[in-house]
């Protein structure tokens, strides 16, 4: 089995989003960053922290070396951090609302939110995505979600180990960022706990504050649970920036006292 470092510290930014003002959203996320004076290695920003969970992509979408994406390189290099975050995506003529985990060397992977929000319209102006993103970091594996994907557990569900050689969890952290509203927050904070202790990892929600210009309201509740699915920090409804260190040893204990995942049932998720 292998073994992740001993911690992680992960970065939570809860913050309010400027409606479609990306200067004024990109320079108050660079504040909050720069300021904070814990330590910090992976840093998590909201659903299309750029922007707001807009639906007008033809207006506000980056290609892949915009303005959104070369601020993040930038952040990323000076704080010597990963940064992650989802931003309107242009690809041709699709658009993706795309989760960037960028590195501090500059490269970077990406997952495109599978799941799209078809009750306010995402599916008329977004391209579904087909393949999850599970980044590494110091032996830590972290599965990148956004936000309505967090209603479909087989989409996170972990892999079953298939043999006594490999019997590795898939992932040890499940991140959602979000823009997640006060009216559905009880499924939010339930869905996470849930999420965690159906797949024995830990479970990271990052999510916003304030009103957009649909007439939403966000209170926020970004939240971290351990894999028995208790909360180890929720936040309140106020702008915050957290930094909480996962440690391993909590991880493993769990998994040996529990072990629940060996009992799960195989499956594949069609494309």
């Amino acid at each position: 089995m292998s073994t992740p470092a001993e911690t992680l510290n992960i970065t939570i930014v809860q913050n309010d989003l400027k409606w479609e003002d990306k200067k004024a959203n990109l320079d108050s996320f660079e504040k909050k960053i720069k300021s904070h004076t814990d330590k910090m290695e992976v840093v998590l920003l909201p659903e299309m922290f750029s922007t707001g969970f807009s639906m007008q992509p033809s207006i506000h979408a980056e290609a892949m070396d915009g303005e959104s994406i070369q601020w993040m390189k930038r952040v990323a290099s000076e704080k010597k951090i990963i940064l992650a975050g989802s931003l309107m995506i242009r690809e041709n003529d699709d658009f993706f609302n795309r989760l960037i985990w960028m590195l501090p060397n500059g490269e970077y992977g990406y997952y495109d939110k599978r799941h799209l929000f078809a009750y306010a319209g995402e599916d008329e102006h977004y391209t579904s995505g087909s393949k999850r993103l599970i980044a590494s970091v110091k032996g830590w594996k972290i599965n990148l979600q956004v936000c309505y994907d967090l209603r479909f557990p087989v989409w996170a569900r972990q892999t079953v180990p298939m043999t006594e050689t490999d019997n590795d969890p898939e992932y040890d952290v499940l991140v959602y960022v979000a823009n997640w509203p006060e009216k559905r927050v009880h499924a939010w904070k339930t869905l996470l706990q849930a999420r965690a202790i159906e797949n024995q990892c830990f479970v990271v929600g990052v999510n916003r504050v304030g009103n957009d210009a649909n007439g939403n309201h966000y209170t926020g509740e970004s939240m971290i649970a351990d894999p028995l699915g208790q909360p180890l920090f929720h936040a309140g409804d106020k702008e915050e920036v957290f930094t909480y260190t996962l440690t391993s040893e909590h991880l493993i204990q769990i998994r040996e006292k529990l072990p629940f995942l060996k009992d799960a049932d195989p499956f594949i998720i069609a494309g």
